[in-house]
């Protein structure tokens, strides 16, 4: 592992653990449950699992007083980057799951609002609370 990546895990280790936990959960069979019954629980699901991990992704971001990202950098890292890697993931349900997965549109665009919805949070009110921690 290259100095850059060791620096990775070591700031955000509940990030990176969350981020792998979300890829699991996409390329598995999905149990059947009774939320199933409930209309748009799956949409819920996608927001809540997006917006979890960039919470935790702006909590530890904002925890440490190391260098900050820059204004690009930060576009990159909290909406581009979980954004981008939520469409791949819908495509590899779709194309690379022998049927067992589908990619929906929908389910991309809950995870878009999950990671809009972090953003806002996580830049301005966590960023707010941990500094007045601190």
């Amino acid at each position: 592992m290259g100095s850059g990546m060791i620096c990775w895990v070591r700031r955000f280790p509940l990030t990176l653990f969350c981020t792998l936990l979300i890829w699991v959960l996409c390329l598995i069979s999905p149990p059947k449950t009774s939320w199933e019954e409930i209309k748009d629980s799956d949409k819920i699901a996608h927001i809540v699992m997006y917006l979890g991990t960039m919470i935790v992704f702006w909590w530890e971001y904002w925890r440490k007083p190391l260098p900050r990202f820059s204004r690009l950098q930060t576009i990159l890292f909290t909406l581009c980057a979980p954004i981008a890697m939520s469409g791949l993931i819908e495509l590899i349900q779709e194309y690379c799951t022998f049927g067992r997965r589908s990619g929906d549109i929908h389910d991309f665009m809950a995870n878009s609002v999950g990671v809009i919805l972090a953003f806002v949070i996580g830049r301005y009110i966590v960023g707010h609370y941990i500094s007045k921690q601190g």
